[in-house]
């Protein structure tokens, strides 16, 4: 590794970490601006998105391998990102904007990456005629594409939330998973309801390149819940104030790794190095979990009593740990909670310790939200709109982003599994209440900022 930003014992250790800890890159997310491609014509504005996207991202997956590589260090996942396509579409004469979506999916077969997000509307104070055509087209965009990703942010602190567009998003949720129920609604796996959603953010789904961007930028998750787990079952006594120095140092680790692939890509691509993401994202595979780390300070399963304040703990120490690593920490950075993508939420969920409402509860502290959980297929739009509707409350007079990705699985209830596959892993249907809250989100209209809103 560069000699100049390490030392022999911290190449040593990395080293370990990577080969016994499950740390890895998770993702180089390269952002592109589209704003230059907007045209009179849907065909033009798709052959304009199609050449800037396989241009720019041409070299992406081969310059993450060769890092890689010759760093040893695994880099799991190359992405795209660009600017919402509700904005570069708007100039086009057409409503049907399923086919940027398809455009999106031809260029992110042609440069080779994961996934490519941004089919995305920001509509958190209202909507523009191009957003509501967005928004429209978001299940058949999910359902004819595999790697496009699908983003809308419905709420802000500084604009309160947007009722019409939770009430829609429920409705889109439930058509989503209708049309794609043949693969147990895996297009709302990847479509995520936004508040406070950064700019910069490189995990997938809820990637998108923000109008404050530059032309090119990589942006890069670094992910180590592995690595965490292992520092506290180095120090099984310690107190809450050792553990929390524990993690602050595993992360300070976590995100030097992460500078360094950041600048050597950025540099290989001609690309604006943008931020690193610190992010405890856990995957299906045994050691790569948050919620054996919640369970190693003590608890018995992630959702006993205490789980809460052991999360906030955690994100706060890997923030704090992140944030004296590097300049350029920015993403969404902490810990993720989502369910089928983390085995021990997973078996938690089955054991009866982890119910929906706990979930909510964890997400004020944690750094996403309500995230790849599976529901029954027949939870009304409404139930899932006003779920969407507490977790933007939750964003908005905290200060905070959230978001909600929901699964309602057709044909499937309370008790039943439901197979992903992947990163995207396994998850238990979980129970909903069954109480109505369809009056509640029939009202429509815009909730309020908060008065801790008005710093200027």
């Amino acid at each position: 590794m560069a000699k100049g930003m390490f030392e022999d014992f911290e190449i040593l250790e990395t080293i370990r970490m990577f080969q016994e800890e499950h740390l890895d890159v998770r993702t180089i997310t390269m952002g592109i601006s589209l704003m230059d491609c907007a045209a009179g014509s849907a065909d033009e504005t798709c052959r304009r998105i199609y050449d800037k996207i396989c241009s720019r991202a041409e070299r992406l997956v081969a310059v993450g391998e060769d890092i890689s590589r010759e760093y040893g260090i695994p880099i799991i996942n190359k992405r795209v990102s660009v600017t919402p396509i509700s904005q570069v579409a708007a100039s086009s004469r057409t409503t049907d904007y399923a086919v940027f979506a398809r455009a999106l999916e031809r260029a992110a077969d042609n440069v080779g990456v994961n996934f490519i997000g941004g089919f995305s509307a920001l509509v958190h104070k209202g909507y523009t005629d191009s957003d509501r055509r967005l928004i429209a087209s978001i299940p058949e965009a999910l359902a004819t594409t595999e790697k496009v990703c699908s983003s809308v942010n419905v709420a802000t602190t500084r604009t309160g939330i947007n009722m019409d567009a939770v009430r829609e998003m429920g409705e889109v949720i439930v058509e989503t998973a209708r049309l794609t129920a043949d693969r147990d609604a895996l297009g709302c796996a990847k479509l995520v309801v936004f508040a406070n959603a950064p700019e910069d953010n490189p995990f997938m789904a809820g990637a998108f390149t923000g109008s404050g961007e530059p032309e090119c930028v990589i942006n890069v998750g670094v992910s180590g819940p592995g690595v965490v787990m292992k520092a506290l079952e180095r120090c099984p006594e310690a107190d809450f104030g050792e553990l929390a120095d524990t993690i602050k140092r595993s992360a300070f680790k976590i995100t030097r790794v992460g500078q360094l692939v950041a600048r050597e890509a950025s540099r290989r691509l001609g690309a604006t190095f943008g931020i690193l993401d610190l992010s405890l994202a856990p995957t299906p595979a045994v050691g790569d979990s948050v919620a054996r780390i919640l369970e190693a300070m003590g608890l018995e399963r992630a959702g006993a009593w205490g789980t809460t304040a052991a999360l906030a703990m955690l994100n706060d120490a890997v923030k704090k740990g992140g944030t004296m690593a590097s300049s350029y920490v920015g993403g969404l950075s902490g810990a993720f909670i989502p369910v089928s993508e983390d085995s021990g939420m997973v078996e938690a969920v089955e054991l009866g310790a982890l119910s929906l409402e706990k979930l909510e509860a964890m997400t004020c502290v944690c750094s996403v939200g309500i995230d790849m959980v599976a529901i029954p297929g027949n939870v009304p739009a409404t139930t899932i709109s006003a779920i969407i509707a507490d977790e933007m409350a939750i964003g908005v007079f905290n200060n905070k982003t959230t978001a909600v990705r929901l699964i309602p699985v057709p044909g499937k209830d309370v008790g039943d599994h439901v197979e992903f596959g992947g990163l995207l892993g396994a998850a238990p249907i979980m129970a909903v209440n069954p109480f109505s809250a369809a009056a509640f989100i029939q009202r429509g209209g815009r909730i309020p900022a908060p008065i801790h809103s008005m710093r200027n």
